[in-house]
C-alpha cells in the first residue's frame, strides 16, 4: 500500500518505508509497538474509560501510528491487518469502535462492516477511511453504516478528534436497546417508529428514512444532491426540491415550532443537518 499519512508537527508526511520516525513516534506516545491482532492498553484507559477502538489497516505504518495516538488519547486499542481477522477480532472483544481501511486483504472494508451490522452482538460504531476522496464514495460508505468518513492522506491528530466526536455521539445518543434518542425524539430503526415526546409519530417510508439517515450522522451537513443518493439512490437527478419538501413536512411532524426547528437545520447555501 502506498497511502502516505500526514502526521501534525512534522516537516513532511511518513511512509511505510520511514521506519525512523514511525519509531520515534511510538516512543513520543510512550506505547509500545505491537503485532497485528493482539490488544494494548494504554494507562489512561483504564482510569478514564474513554472505550475501546480496533483499528483496521494493512499498512503496519498507518497502523501503528493511529494506534499511538489514540492510546496517547487514554483509549484501548487493538490492530487487525486484514479484513477476517477484523471480523475475528471485533467479534472476540467487541470495541467501542473501528477505524476501518476500506482496502484490505481477504474481505475488503465494506464486506467488513456489513458483517459488523448483522447478528446479534454488540454493533460498533465505524469510521471508514479511504484514498477514494468522491463523493460517490463517501455517500456509499455513510450509506452502508460507516459513522465517518476519513480520507487519506490525513492527520492522526484530527482522526482522534473524529473518534472523540463519534463516541460522544453513541454514548450520549445510542440505548442500549439500539434506538437513537436526541431530546424529545425517539427513533427505533428496527421497528421504524418514531416518538416525540412519548407520542409516536406516523412517518411515510421516505420521511423516516431521511430522518433516520440525518439522525445517524447528527451535526453533519449533507447537500440535497447527496440526501438524493442516499435515501432515493438516484446518482444523477436535476430536482432536489423533493428532498425540501420531505424536510418541510417532517419539521410539520417532530418539530414543536416549524419555523424554528430544534432538529432539523437548514444550513443556508448548503443543505441540511440534524442536531442532537
Amino acid at each position: 500500500m502506498t497511502e502516505i499519512l500526514t502526521v501534525i508537527g512534522l516537516d513532511s508526511p511518513i511512509t511505510g518505508q520511514n521506519t525512523a520516525t514511525v519509531d520515534r513516534l511510538v516512543q513520543m506516545c510512550d506505547v509500545r509497538a505491537s503485532k497485528p491482532g493482539t490488544h494494548a492498553v494504554a494507562d489512561g484507559a483504564a482510569t478514564t474509560g474513554r472505550g475501546s477502538v480496533l483499528v483496521v489497516d494493512d499498512e503496519p505504518t498507518i497502523a501503528e501510528v493511529v494506534s499511538c495516538y489514540l492510546r496517547r488519547a487514554g483509549y484501548a486499542t487493538e490492530i487487525a491487518s486484514d479484513g477476517v481477522r477484523a471480523v475475528d477480532a471485533a467479534a472476540a472483544s467487541s470495541p467501542d469502535l473501528v477505524v476501518l481501511d476500506a482496502k484490505l486483504p481477504r474481505l475488503d472494508g465494506l464486506e467488513v462492516m456489513r458483517r459488523l451490522r448483522v447478528g446479534d452482538q454488540t454493533r460498533p460504531a465505524v469510521i471508514m477511511v479511504s484514498g477514494k476522496a468522491g463523493e460517490s464514495d463517501r455517500i456509499l460508505g455513510l450509506r452502508l453504516g460507516a459513522d465517518d468518513y476519513v480520507v487519506k492522506p490525513f492527520s492522526p491528530a484530527e482522526l482522534v478528534a473524529r473518534v472523540d466526536a463519534v463516541m460522544r455521539r453513541i454514548g450520549r445518543g445510542v440505548a442500549a436497546d439500539g434506538k437513537l434518542v436526541a431530546g424529545g425524539v425517539e427513533i427505533d430503526p428496527e421497528a421504524r417508529r418514531v416518538h416525540v415526546e412519548g407520542d409516536e409519530v406516523r412517518l411515510t417510508q421516505r420521511e423516516f428514512d431521511l430522518l433516520l439517515f440525518l439522525a445517524r450522522h447528527p451535526g453533519r451537513v449533507f447537500t440535497r444532491d447527496e440526501l438524493m443518493r442516499a435515501i432515493w439512490q438516484y446518482s444523477f437527478y436535476t430536482d432536489t426540491s423533493t428532498v425540501t419538501v420531505h424536510i418541510r413536512r417532517l419539521r410539520g411532524k417532530i418539530e414543536s415550532d416549524p419555523a424554528d426547528p430544534r432538529y432539523l437545520k437548514t444550513v443556508w447555501g448548503v443543505g441540511y443537518r440534524f442536531e442532537a
